[in-house]
């Protein structure tokens, strides 16, 4: 019997996490989480060092999940403390400003000019996530910009890889590469089917956690990214005009 192998198509979308991966977090998400449930009275729920844990080990995930496992299953309570972490975050990024994980940008530019879409992700609701790329200066930059709220499920759900692959238009799961800095962000980007999906190491979780989750690639930061794709034949054949 004669055995056919195709090569792997060449991608049309990336797919890039924000904060930890394109956008500098610097501890910013862990402090604005404690501020919210201090001052919601979720940090009562249970010892704080036991919260921070849950809170590093669900990095990536919408935050109404994370609050709602904090609060004890407490939905209302779960939803005041998510609306207290997003002002939370924004008096942060007021006080201390935001910065782009160094490269970012110039490697968003490179991708988009080998001919892929480019969509940024966030579980952070859409208000902190305009307000960040605002901050950043990249309206125009990337061609589309989700929230759990745009697409149904938070990750470690597909919902917002395959948001992305529906409202760009993306021909398949397999032209899409997902890159994120958190196990969610890799498990979200294996579940919908992703091409390529690719670990950074510029946020919340080390090599062999998103080596474990599945990642093709574990990267010191996204600014690898092209190269990676490149290396494997994996970039658009010729450039969109």
């Amino acid at each position: 019997m004669t055995m056919h192998f195709s090569a792997p198509p060449a991608l049309e979308l990336v797919v890039l996490d924000m904060a930890g991966t394109t956008v500098l977090d610097d501890g910013v998400v862990e402090t604005a989480f404690q501020r919210a449930a201090e001052r919601t009275g979720v940090a009562d729920r249970m010892p704080w060092d036991d919260a921070l844990a849950h809170v590093r080990a669900t990095m990536g995930q919408s935050k109404i999940d994370v609050f709602t496992h904090l609060a004890g299953g407490d939905r209302a309570a779960a939803e005041r403390a998510t609306a207290e972490f997003e002002g939370a975050y924004a008096e942060i990024v007021a006080e201390q400003g935001v910065a782009e994980i160094p490269g970012a940008a110039d490697a968003i530019r490179s991708l988009k000019d080998a001919g892929l879409t480019v969509v940024l992700t966030t579980g952070f609701a859409p208000v902190t996530r305009d307000a960040l790329i605002d901050g950043l200066g990249w309206n125009g930059l990337v061609d589309l910009a989700l929230s759990p709220v745009d697409a149904g499920r938070g990750r470690p759900a597909p919902d917002l890889v395959l948001t992305a692959l529906i409202r760009t238009e993306t021909s398949s799961v397999a032209s899409v590469a997902v890159a994120g800095d958190t196990v969610s962000d890799v498990e979200s980007g294996r579940r919908a089917g992703a091409g390529f999906v690719a670990g950074v190491l510029t946020g919340a979780h080390d090599s062999s956690a998103l080596e474990l989750a599945g990642a093709d690639a574990v990267l010191a930061d996204v600014t690898h990214l092209h190269s990676a794709l490149a290396e494997r034949g994996l970039l658009p054949l010729v450039p969109t005009v």
